[in-house]
């Protein structure tokens, strides 16, 4: 596991060992979503509203920075 963001208490994260679409955890209290990387969008779990805003329009900025890590961290997919 690999931490790259601590955005408000929003702990973003990226597996190794990890399965198709990539993606980032985000985690806040007792939520977690899985976002897809390429278009930025929820496919398991959730976040309040305020904080996935708030992460969605940090990874538009980072979304080749998230797409490297998930790579690095799974070569095989």
């Amino acid at each position: 596991m690999s931490t790259l963001k601590i955005i408000d208490l929003i702990k973003i994260d990226v597996y190794s060992r990890e399965h198709p679409p990539p993606h980032f955890h985000a985690i806040y209290a007792k939520f977690e979503v899985l976002i897809q990387i390429k278009i930025l969008t929820p496919y398991a779990g959730n976040l309040p509203k305020a904080q996935r805003n708030k992460l969605i329009e940090w990874a538009k900025t980072k979304q080749e920075y998230l797409m490297e890590n998930f790579q690095r961290l799974n070569p095989r997919l």
